[in-house]
């Protein structure tokens, strides 16, 4: 299609070439889907930094914008009401990767001007809505015996219409959107109920409550109206599958494709949580598989038995694409071991990032052609806990070393766009400039995170260093971490801390081997 090429040149450079996992989808997942024909089921698999982002959104954009007006007459017919009613999903499991997966988009269709939306607090309108009139609300009041606690969950988002064509997002915030805001409070709080019942049990066994005790009253719960629809979905893309189909993600990926399969008037189970751990078997084998109402690609960087299980046992007529170095780390990212010094580790690493800088330093003495700044190179950092984050961003911090500390409950992360990552993440505008942004006193050159940033995000061509200064908790961690740096054919080093003598030193040597594998 001229004006998505016209929108990838634009991108991605007139000489750009396709990897293998994209040529492979060019090859499978451009051809036009036949009346009466089974939808797509197509795993992409590929080592990170391999384009496996252009390897699917191609594809389906292009499928969008050519089946545009057929979809718009069947719009016309369906009987939701709902505000969105998206004809592709793409499902991440952070909102940082769904924003950029939706910028990406953006940037691919801007031509050929489809519609896409990211599912994050961003997208959060401030417009009050009327959902539920006062004569229901004092029902809600009558019935809930007007407690004093009792809680009311009013949605501020607004009803207008937004059309959409590709929508991305979290599963659980999809979810909310489909079900309606609140959907699974009542669960939640009977959860905790239940664990916080447990433990007065169990640390209070001796304990009676006189006068039937100080029982809470029920709490009554509001639940939002839905503003998604499902019954348009023409495309799913499941990102990072190992760990959408993890036990911590699973139950509500599957619950959603279910939601969508059922809009869509092909209802499918929804498999037991216990599926993911199974082994293929005589019982495994005789298991019904899952066919989809809807093109579904599943993708991702690494494939743990339990997703490959999975695959093998609900999906076996799912076509695997896989490049040659998956499991790899791309052929231009070099591995190299530091040891620790056997005093303070947060110095020690403080030494290894500004020889670094020296490194740049003395690159720029050689190559600079006139007066001008040294481009010191931007670094990740990843630990193992979040102690561990805020620890070494502190030490850091009054070391001179001005860097950004992210971890899963950090306050950044709640505003609603990805402005906390400004500077790391590859975006298409212009390289910032000024008094300040090349010194590390001022600008921050040292992003300290979890394994929260290791998935799917495509960071600057200036991260050309990741230190991992806790041993990783298994290969794919690994990878994933690792493979922040070195993308899309750039130089990079992914630089791995471990003890050369004594305790620990024999676990450093194991985690050396394994790394020498994955990286030939």
């Amino acid at each position: 299609m001229p004006g998505l090429l016209q929108s990838l040149q634009e991108t991605l450079g007139k000489e750009a070439r396709p990897t293998a996992i994209q040529a492979s989808s060019m090859k499978h997942l451009f051809k036009e889907h036949v009346e009466g024909e089974r939808y797509k089921e197509f795993l992409l698999a590929s080592e990170t930094g391999s384009g496996k982002s252009i390897a699917y959104l191609l594809p389906v954009l292009q499928d969008l914008k050519r089946t545009e007006h057929e979809q718009s007459n069947a719009v016309a017919h369906h009987s939701s009401r709902k505000p969105l009613n998206p004809r592709a999903l793409v499902l991440a499991p952070t909102h940082e990767l769904t924003r950029q997966l939706a910028s990406f988009a953006k940037s691919l269709s801007h031509v050929i001007k489809l519609r896409v939306m990211c599912a994050s607090k961003a997208n959060t309108p401030s417009t009050a809505k009327s959902s539920g009139t006062a004569s229901k609300m004092k029902g809600k009041f009558e019935q809930a015996g007007a407690a004093s606690d009792a809680e009311f969950v009013i949605s501020k988002s607004s009803r207008g219409s937004r059309p959409v064509d590709l929508l991305a997002g979290t599963p659980m915030k999809l979810l909310e959107m489909e079900r309606g805001r609140g959907w699974n409070w009542e669960e939640r709080a009977r959860e905790r109920a239940m664990r916080i019942g447990k433990g007065k049990s169990e640390g209070h066994e001796d304990v009676k409550e006189e006068d039937g005790g100080n029982k809470e009253p029920p709490r009554e719960f509001w639940v939002d109206e839905p503003e998604m629809g499902l019954e348009n979905v023409q495309w799913v893309v499941v990102d990072e599958a190992d760990v959408l189909f993890d036990p911590d993600f699973q139950e509500s990926t599957r619950m959603l494709l279910a939601d969508i399969a059922t809009a869509r008037g092909s209802p499918v189970p929804v498999i037991p949580s216990s599926a993911l751990s199974s082994t293929p078997d005589s019982e495994a084998i005789t298991t019904q598989s899952i066919t989809y109402p809807f093109n579904f690609l599943v993708t991702s960087a690494t494939i743990p038995t339990s997703l490959a299980n999975y695959l093998s046992n609900y999906h076996p007529s799912l076509t695997r694409l896989a490049s040659p170095r998956l499991h790899h780390l791309p052929p231009t990212l070099r591995t190299e071991h530091t040891s620790w010094t056997g005093g303070n580790k947060s110095a020690d690493i403080e030494r290894r990032i500004r020889r670094v800088w020296a490194e740049d330093a003395l690159v720029h003495s050689k190559t600079a052609t006139g007066p001008g700044p040294i481009k010191l190179s931007k670094l990740l950092v990843f630990c193992n806990k979040r102690s561990k984050v805020e620890q070494l961003a502190a030490f850091l911090d009054s070391r001179g070393i001005k860097c950004v500390a992210l971890t899963g409950g950090a306050d950044a992360r709640k505003r609603g766009s990805n402005h906390h990552l400004d500077g790391f993440l590859k975006t298409g505008g212009p390289v910032p400039t000024g008094p300040g942004v090349c010194d590390p006193a001022q600008t921050p050159h040292v992003l300290v995170t979890t394994s929260l940033l290791s998935r799917g995000l495509d960071f600057s061509p200036m991260i050309k260093h990741v230190f991992i200064v806790d041993e990783p908790r298994n290969m794919i961690d690994f990878l994933h971490r690792a493979g922040r740096a070195g993308r899309a054919g750039e130089a990079g080093k992914v630089v791995v801390f471990g003890r050369a003598k004594g305790r620990g030193s024999g676990r450093t040597e194991e985690v050396k081997q394994r790394v020498k594998a994955v990286a030939g």
